[in-house]
């Protein structure tokens, strides 16, 4: 294992929510049989939706690099660190989960892990996705331990996983720490009618962010970055889905077998090559990295400064790791992003 811990370079502008979703596409998308469809088909298919979804498009047959968002900021989370990985890594796939960013916020839709880990094998249908290194922040961590779960029992031919770095996740379900000002209070009823005002209102969730810990204590954000986070939030009536899909730590607990890393890395006897990444003062998902040193010693670790959104604090640190890890496991032809 290794660390890896250096510091951030100055801050940039930010990439405004709008440019972020316009280098992507809002495609149609059917849940019940878990299939991107034509738009022929979607004109005849009830209950379709709408997916967001950024491409970065490279050699075909060529090793992807797919890119699963965190919570509460969905796939805007990973602008900063897409502009640090350039254009000469590729291909790249960036999904976004139903009730995140420009995909669709059904009504009475039941988010889950399950049907977030759908998405992604639709979307590697779609692509015709062969191999994939694939990075996570924060609680799609959940979606690839279901990923990998799924490699191991499957009997047919499909995307194979590669390399995985997760950062800031969930890995074993009794090593969450999240502060109750977090995904607790965001489950009662009080933390519904506090999205239902952060909807109205950029200064109300600018407060919310700043009262959930999700930046380290010496990390102040600008008004401008908390501004486009709230317009990538909230795009399309978004900011219920924080309260709706803010169990996923219960969720946890529920799978804790079949979503446990040591178990799964046991399993793959090394098939798959592990990186965990955990930064020095996030209070949500410190205890996995102490975890993982002890359950998984065959998984390199990352330690990156800062609190837990590093998408936000360090992208150039994240982004020199995953750029790192994706040459090393063949992923990094010539990209050209669809616009």
């Amino acid at each position: 294992m290794s660390r890896n811990k250096t510091t951030g370079l100055p801050r940039r502008d930010p990439v405004t929510a709008a440019e972020w979703f316009a280098g992507g596409q809002r495609i149609p998308y059917d849940p019940g049989s878990a299939r991107v469809l034509t738009e022929h088909e979607a004109a005849a298919t009830s209950g379709v939706l709408r997916v967001f979804e950024r491409v970065a498009a490279g050699e075909q047959g060529t090793t992807w690099l797919t890119m699963l968002p965190g919570f509460p900021d969905g796939s805007y989370g990973w602008a900063h660190v897409d502009r640090m990985l350039g254009d000469d890594l590729g291909p790249r796939l960036y999904v976004e989960p139903v009730g995140q960013g420009d995909s669709d916020k059904p009504r009475d839709y039941r988010y889950s892990t399950v049907e977030r880990a759908d998405l992604v094998q639709a979307l590697w249908r779609h692509h015709d996705v062969r191999r994939t290194v694939v990075v996570t922040f924060d609680y799609t961590s959940l979606a690839l331990l279901e990923l990998l779960r799924r490699q191991l029992e499957r009997t047919t031919a499909g995307t194979t996983i590669t390399a995985v770095l997760m950062v800031n996740g969930g890995l074993f379900a009794d090593a969450h720490t999240h502060p109750w000002q977090g995904t607790p209070l965001l489950r009662t009823p009080l933390g519904a009618l506090g999205m239902q005002r952060a909807q109205r209102s950029p200064r109300v969730f600018a407060r919310s962010m700043m009262q959930a810990r999700m930046y380290s204590r010496g990390y102040h954000p600008e008004p401008a970055e908390l501004a486009e986070m709230w317009s990538a939030v909230t795009r399309r009536d978004g900011a219920a889905f924080l309260h709706n899909a803010a169990g996923f730590v219960k969720e946890h607990r529920r799978h804790a077998q079949r979503w446990d890393l040591a178990a799964i890395a046991r399993d793959l006897d090394g098939a798959v090559a592990l990186y965990v990444g955990g930064s020095d003062e996030d209070p949500y998902e410190h205890r996995q990295i102490l975890a993982t040193r002890e359950r998984v010693p065959q998984a390199e670790i990352l330690t990156f400064p800062g609190g837990h959104l590093t998408t936000s604090e360090h992208p150039d640190l994240l982004a020199a790791a995953i750029r790192g890890i994706a040459a090393r496991h063949g992923a990094g032809t010539p990209a050209t992003a669809k616009r």
